[in-house]
């Protein structure tokens, strides 16, 4: 029988036979086949945030659309993985180009030979799977965007918009800094995707929840902001234990290898980042609302997260709690300040994603003295003006062809009836139009 103990020993020998024809490992081999676990053990937390995400959505939304919005939420990963395969990886690791915008070509291929694996990447990974490690992130920008136009939004419009903005939007974006773009040669820093990822979706859902407009009801003549509950706060609080959990393989995975100082600091920083979003989310909702709220410190943690995402390897552990800490309060603030000005954001992902994306990123020429805080500011601009325009371009060309919003009887009944003829919870609910 073998030991636990050898095991390991076996299963490496096992794959560094595979490395080298020989048969003979080197510790080079064992250090690439180590990262690379490590990041293919990320990408898998990564792909679970898509059910965080799922489940967040559809538990503070109403029960009447909980099947558009799964639907949407697996839908928005098949587009994000095949469009990032015929043509986003190249979008944004397109080699030689001018800066802003190159292309290398379509379809995915991995390099001959050890090019492809202990060659390529100085040894960290191989082609294969620093594709599906980006992959996963490229279908998150569409997921916040889906948060944000939840309960209105034409399915087909939705998907058509989640197609173009992630096929070529995201990436190009991304080109920018992490395709060696203009960006990142001015020295604009983004470690995890606080503005690659998250303002980029934040941006679009911004557009997108204005020109769809808010849900009936949700507002008064008289101005009056009516609350529209959530149906189910557990399917909530689970899809953000989800998220936090999976955010461990969005920003441990984002230091593209398993160098243990690295990975723990990151791991560090993220936690406690969290940790205060949901303290103070928990104070500023508390104090302003004069009771607890429990969609506040869901979403504050969620803050937390964004927010230490742009530099979860270069801030300290106690300097991440005030990032976490302020990312808190600022998106209770934004979620109150987004009502008063009449945008309608079901779920808080324009205050989650956008403003906490935006602060992270300052955040980083705050409290990191290699980089400046108006090279932040730039590319924190950059990037906002690119994706309004962008996705302003899209929704407008949606809504003045096939239309962006369901009518208005489809909405009453709920978009699972109108648009799937299904429902979330069958033989519980009847919808009737009056």
């Amino acid at each position: 029988m073998i030991s636990a103990k050898k095991l390991p020993g076996i299963l490496f020998l096992m794959l560094g036979s595979t490395l080298l024809a020989n048969g003979e490992p080197t510790a080079a081999d064992a250090i690439f086949m180590v990262n690379n676990t490590w990041m293919l053990v990320s990408t898998f937390l990564v792909f679970i945030m898509h059910l965080g995400f799922a489940c967040l959505e559809s538990g503070l939304t109403q029960s009447k659309n909980t099947v558009n919005i799964l639907f949407k939420n697996v839908s928005i990963i098949a587009i994000g993985i095949l469009t990032y395969a015929v043509c986003g990886f190249n979008l944004m690791y397109p080699g030689e180009f001018n800066g802003y915008f190159g292309f290398s070509s379509f379809g995915i291929t991995n390099p001959s030979g050890t090019a492809g694996l202990i060659g390529y990447a100085d040894g960290a990974y191989t082609y294969f799977t620093d594709f599906i490690f980006q992959a996963m992130f490229a279908a998150t920008a569409a997921t916040i965007v889906s948060g944000a136009v939840a309960e209105r939004i034409k399915l087909s419009s939705f998907l058509i918009f989640s197609t173009v903005y992630v096929a070529i939007i995201y990436p190009v974006a991304g080109s920018w800094k992490w395709g060696a773009g203009w960006l990142d040669q001015l020295g604009f820093y983004d470690f995890a995707g606080s503005t690659l990822v998250h303002s980029v979706g934040g941006w679009a859902a911004i557009v997108g929840a204005i020109l769809v407009g808010p849900r009936i009801g949700k507002f008064g003549q008289n101005g009056k902001i009516k609350p529209i509950l959530g149906h189910n706060m557990p399917l909530a609080a689970i899809g953000v234990f989800l998220l936090w959990f999976g955010w461990y393989g969005f920003n441990g995975g984002s230091v593209l290898s398993a160098d243990p100082g690295g990975v723990s600091l990151v791991f560090v920083t993220t936690t406690l980042a969290a940790a205060a979003g949901v303290i103070g989310a928990m104070i500023t909702s508390w104090y302003v609302s004069k009771k607890p709220d429990l969609s506040m410190i869901l979403n504050g943690s969620l803050a937390g997260l964004v927010g230490i995402t742009a530099g979860a390897d270069v801030i300290s552990p106690m300097n991440s709690v005030l990032v976490g800490f302020i990312a808190g309060v600022i998106v209770v603030l934004s979620v109150i300040q987004l009502d008063k000005m009449k945008i309608d954001d079901p779920v808080g992902a324009i205050s989650v994603h956008l403003i906490c994306g935006i602060w992270g990123t300052l955040a980083v020429g705050i409290f990191s003295a290699e980089h400046s805080l108006s090279v932040q500011a730039l590319g924190v601009l950059s990037y906002g003006l690119f994706c309004l325009i962008s996705s302003f371009l899209i929704f407008s060309a949606l809504q003045y062809s096939v239309g962006l919003r369901v009518s208005e009887d489809e909405e009453i009944i709920g978009l699972d009836i109108g648009e799937h003829d299904m429902e979330s919870y069958a033989g519980f609910q009847i919808f009737t139009v009056e």
